[in-house]
């Protein structure tokens, strides 16, 4: 099993930290390196490699300053990400595996554009690193990409096994769960979700990890196909909805709205 440590940052973001057998560590999307080097200062590891899932400043802004800060204590770390990064060791293409010193398992790299045209997802073992394209019970907003583009990118992390841990980088899940009821106010699923999620909350704990089988029973974004979607989404936009594409661009805009 994965050590896989939630390190918080700015209002919202979750930088997920690795903890290598070998003193080692991989830190997802280090936006701030601040709580980064605290984490890795207190835990007394030593940063092995940055996986980076997209070029947005609340996850790629803390790579300078994280290099500054291992250079002078005699230490160097890969970054791992988009062939469009300047931030990138080690640039990374759909369908590639790479490995990294300390993980007994390749990691997996999916590309996944929509909310960003040079969004990645990284697999390791059966944990998802997702950044911004998929969250618990939501999904990114299309900033660079197109509704199709999300679609399939969606449908390629829910090929996943059911059992799949999906680590997003936003404590986004109780705003987007609010939305999901909206849309499938009668999903039992959903509300039983809603329950843990609160639960997890009041204790000040993150809802993540997620499951891929968790979100495909409660996540309107991955249900395009369900007829309780198509239905609320035909409704709310006032117009047939045609097919699963054109049912995810009128949820993601009435999610924008809502």
């Amino acid at each position: 099993m994965l050590d896989i440590r939630p390190i918080p940052a700015f209002a919202d973001n979750y930088i997920w930290m690795i903890v290598l057998p070998d003193g080692g560590a991989v830190v997802v999307d280090p936006g701030d390196a601040t709580p980064v080097i605290n984490s890795l200062q207190s835990l007394n590891l030593h940063l092995t490699a940055v996986l980076l899932t997209h070029h947005h400043g609340d996850h790629n802004g803390g790579i300078s300053q994280l290099g500054d800060w291992a250079k002078s204590n005699g230490q160097s770390f890969t970054v791992y990400g988009a062939v469009t990064s300047d931030y990138s060791d080690v640039p990374c293409r759909d369908g590639d595996t790479v490995n990294i010193s300390g993980l007994t398992s390749p990691v997996r790299v999916l590309s996944v554009p929509g909310h960003t045209l040079d969004h990645l997802a990284f697999v390791v073992d059966n944990a998802l690193f997702c950044g911004d394209t998929l969250f618990s019970g939501g999904c990114g907003r299309l900033f660079e990409g197109d509704a199709r583009q999300l679609y399939d990118s969606l449908a390629k992390l829910a090929s996943l096994p059911d059992n799949t841990e999906v680590y997003c980088a936003h404590e986004y899940t109780l705003s987007n769960l609010k939305f999901a009821l909206a849309v499938e106010p009668q999903n039992q699923c959903l509300k039983d979700y809603l329950k843990q999620v609160n639960t997890l909350r009041e204790a000040n704990k993150p809802s993540l990890p997620s499951t891929l089988g968790t979100e495909k029973a409660i996540n309107p974004f991955l249900r395009v196909d369900k007829e309780t979607v198509n239905a609320a989404v035909a409704a709310h936009a006032g117009q047939k909805v045609t097919d699963e594409v054109s049912c995810l661009a009128l949820l993601r805009r009435w999610k924008d709205n809502f």
